[in-house]
């Protein structure tokens, strides 16, 4: 990925004494996802040009994931990170420019706080309809956002989520690092760490002077957070000026997305409870989560005492000690750890573990599976583990041509290998009934459309 600054202060050299990288050589620094690199195409009194080239490290990348238990998918391997801006290049700001973007200049102290002609040239950045122009102009940019269509060799496919960004702007050169610092991921949204409360404190450290008038500082806020309600309203809080300033979250400010993520906000709980209550509704005494993640339906379901025994699965460690996490597995009393177990395990292999259970729960899980590895995980769950109730819920893709601006064949998430129409739903359902001993019922979870019904499914197969 290639970002440059351009500026025709004068003498425009003097932009290396606040960058602290030397115009005449050309400097490499390591981060942890590959290597940057400062350079200067042009350095003369009159224009000067910095670049930063940073060049990630896929199987490092992989590396890392492999040593944080979680599973790999194909994306891990083949994907954009190399090519557009995202929090890899905020990362790289913050690491090679944090003297400048600190204000700090001991050579030139008079030039930190003076205003600079800029300009920004972003070679490829994935940012949906008009969140450029939103988040920039309202600083005082100008803005040129330049679309890359799916396939130059046929237009008529029309243009991709990627374009190629210049922002010209007279400000400070300090001012103009947090801009982007902050920016550039929000805009991408797909932050390669994981997020915590210490976001919240980079976030208002870089961006509370500026962040606290603009117009968009609640969609920013949500999108630097990954959409975390508890650390958005905590940073919301803090941004606040005045009792009663904070208003209630919703996606009024996103582009094109605001039903989409209204509904995804709440269907998830819906889900979660839906699934919990027909549960209980069959019961069901022992229940095996699969692809449990970080444990939330366990948690639900530890709170009803009909439940005697609650086992949650998943591939990845790294999940799993989440789930331990939300559990409060180390403070739990003797009476309840008893009632709760977790286990590693593939769910496209037989293991004898999942074997025993009154019910087994899929929440949103099997369309993050290969197509071909579907037909092992029927055979693991309806053939061998076969408990006498089977709770799966996963997305309607009739629903998603609700979502306002939004491609109805596009997946929801970038990880799901599919999605399934009620049609498609429904014949898999078929499907299993005839090969295994199991009947079916089908409903759907959410808000429904009589033409495209609701934004989630659930069967419940019940053994014969």
């Amino acid at each position: 990925m290639l970002l440059s600054i351009t500026t025709t202060y004068q003498p425009a050299t003097d932009l290396g004494y606040l960058l602290h990288k030397h115009p005449d050589r050309v400097q490499t620094f390591s981060i942890s996802s590959g290597q940057v690199h400062i350079f200067y195409p042009e350095a003369n009194e009159e224009v000067c040009t910095v670049a930063m080239l940073v060049e990630i490290d896929p199987v490092n990348m992989v590396r890392n994931l492999r040593k944080k238990g979680q599973s790999l998918m194909l994306t891990h391997y083949v994907n954009d990170r190399p090519y557009t801006a995202s929090s890899f290049t905020s990362t790289a700001i913050a690491e090679v420019f944090s003297t400048a973007m600190n204000g700090n200049c001991k050579s030139k102290p008079d030039l930190v706080d003076k205003k600079w002609p800029l300009e920004v040239q972003i070679s490829c950045i994935k940012a949906k309809g008009d969140l450029a122009e939103r988040f920039f102009a309202p600083l005082g940019y100008e803005i040129l956002c330049e679309r890359i269509p799916l396939n130059e060799s046929f237009p008529e496919w029309g243009d991709s989520y990627y374009c190629s960004l210049s922002l010209k702007h007279e400000l400070p050169i300090k001012d103009l690092l947090t801009h982007l610092y902050v920016l550039l991921p929000v805009l991408d949204y797909n932050k390669h760490y994981y997020v915590s409360k210490a976001e919240v404190e980079k976030l208002l450290s870089k961006g509370e002077d500026w962040l606290k008038d603009h117009p968009e500082k609640e969609l920013i806020t949500k999108r630097f957070l990954n959409r975390s309600r508890g650390l958005t309203r905590m940073a919301l809080e803090r941004l606040a000026e005045s009792e009663g300033e904070l208003e209630e979250e919703t996606d009024e400010n996103d582009e094109g997305n605001k039903e989409k993520e209204a509904v995804q906000i709440s269907l998830h709980r819906q889900r979660l409870e839906t699934v919990a209550e027909t549960l209980k509704e069959k019961g069901a005494r022992t229940v095996i989560d699969l692809g449990c993640g970080e444990g939330k339906l366990m948690q639900i379901l530890l709170k009803e005492g009909q439940f005697e025994k609650i086992t949650g699965v998943d591939v990845s460690v790294y999940e799993l000690q989440k789930a331990k996490k939300r559990l409060h597995w180390e403070t739990l009393s003797p009476r309840k750890r008893e009632r709760l177990e977790l286990f590693q395990s593939a769910l496209t292999y037989r293991d004898k573990r999942l074997e025993g259970y009154d019910a087994a729960a899929l929440v949103e899980v099997i369309e993050h599976l290969d197509a071909d590895r579907l037909q092992a995980l029927e055979r693991a769950l309806f053939e061998f583990a076969q408990p006498k109730l089977v709770v799966i819920t996963t997305p309607n893709k009739d629903y998603n041509a609700k979502f306002e601006n939004e491609d109805p064949d596009r997946l929801r998430h970038h990880d799901h290998r599919f999605e399934w129409t009620r049609q498609e739903f429904k014949d898999w359902a078929e499907k299993i009934k005839q090969s295994y001993r199991y009947d079916y019922e089908i409903s759907l979870i959410g808000e429904a459309f009589e033409d495209k019904g609701g934004p989630s499914q659930m069967v419940v197969f019940l053994i014969t």
